[in-house]
């Protein structure tokens, strides 16, 4: 069974009766889940994830002191330290009274300035093309199991979908990235004889490429580890393609089928930018879409900005 399925039917058995009976007085103003930083958030742990930091358990949510205050906080967190210790197989973390860094009782705003840099969700033009994908995938991964409060999923839904101008511009960004490091720059290496440079232009390439498929499909890129994991979900033969990127000898033949294969992801690329009609240029270079789709920003002090802004 998924960690996040543990951790919800941990709350369900455990965790619901100890607040219906000890905090009714609470739940209105609580949200819970199992959200933010661990494999089990993405539902991609298995037994060697399982190593450390995993545990049944679950995060109380709190609104701020003025709404719970300090003492109530603190009792919570003596209810949940109670909780049974083990759970289908699995043990409690003993690193804190609370359930450890991840789980336990956490102010709402403490969690989103931890992920995203500021308590309520609203982030500067500045803020969204610099804050990585991982730390907004980490902001709206997982589950939240109940919410009549509404104030941590309100925040949670607006992070779940970046501005359009913001995306547009990363895509921008990334485009260009694979057009330098894929279409130009593995070539020129390869004919400098230098293989360690032009497959270090191939990762870079797989990189950009990732980049752009997860903006394409309105997702956000977890944590690299598990990077491919989620785009194979989504795009299972380019995932194959970019994964013989990163293999393979040095050969010639090796050398010039990577080629070949840059020129496959390309195009594979500019046909879901043009069924989303996200540019004009009618050509297979991905410096042009690039510059394309950076034409499509509405905000001009955005578009104005160098292309590879947002990367």
């Amino acid at each position: 069974m998924r960690g996040l399925d543990i951790s919800k039917a941990y709350y369900e058995e455990y965790g619901r009766p100890m607040l219906e009976v000890e905090f009714p007085h609470l739940l209105p103003f609580l949200a819970v889940g199992a959200v933010g930083s661990g494999s089990d958030r993405y539902g991609y742990d298995d037994e060697v994830s399982r190593d450390h930091d995993f545990e049944p358990g679950f995060c109380i949510f709190l609104p701020g002191e003025d709404v719970v205050d300090r003492r109530a906080a603190f009792l919570l967190e003596r209810a949940y330290a109670k909780l049974p210790k083990e759970f289908m197989g699995c043990k409690r973390q003993m690193m804190s009274p609370v359930g450890g860094n991840r789980n336990g009782v956490i102010r709402s705003a403490e969690f989103y300035e931890k992920t995203v840099g500021t308590p309520d969700g609203n982030l500067s033009t500045d803020a969204w093309l610099r804050l990585p994908d991982y730390a907004l995938a980490e902001a709206t991964n997982g589950e939240v199991f109940f919410d009549d409060y509404g104030e941590f999923t309100a925040i949670r839904l607006q992070l779940s979908e970046m501005p359009a101008d913001i995306r547009l511009k990363r895509l921008a960004g990334n485009l260009l990235l694979m057009a330098q490091s894929g279409q130009y720059n593995y070539v020129r290496c390869l004919k400098h004889e230098e293989r360690e440079a032009a497959q270090l232009a191939a990762v870079e390439y797989v990189r950009a490429t990732m980049k752009v498929l997860f903006l394409l499909h309105h997702r956000y890129m977890p944590y690299y580890k598990w990077s491919f994991r989620a785009l194979k979900e989504m795009e299972p033969e380019l995932t194959e393609k970019l994964s013989f990127l990163l293999y393979g000898d040095a050969t010639d033949a090796v050398a010039e089928e990577k080629y070949t294969v840059i020129e496959e992801i390309a195009t594979a690329v500019i046909s879901l930018l043009m069924e989303q009609d996200l540019t004009k240029a009618i050509c297979g270079d991905l410096e042009k879409h690039a510059y394309s789709v950076n034409d499509r920003v509405s905000d001009a002090n955005l578009r104005n900005l160098p292309v590879l802004a947002a990367v």
